[in-house]
């Protein structure tokens, strides 16, 4: 299920919110729907550069540590 991280322009109130679709936000401390999503590390977690091999330790990507 989509988590996302939200900031409230109005408020500066800082929140998490199951998102399904289209779905509008509005802030859970002062209502306001002026929100804007965060940048979340955690989406991000499975992520690798292309061309690296993804580990730091070796040079080519195929370390059977890498995993």
């Amino acid at each position: 299920m989509p988590v996302f991280e939200y900031k409230c322009n109005a408020c500066g109130e800082d929140f998490e919110k199951l998102v399904f679709g289209k779905q509008g936000v509005t802030c859970p401390k002062c209502g306001s729907d002026d929100v804007r999503k965060k940048f979340s590390a955690f989406g991000m977690s499975g992520v690798r550069n292309p061309g690296s091999s993804g580990c730091s330790s070796c040079s080519s990507g195929s370390c059977s540590s890498c995993h």
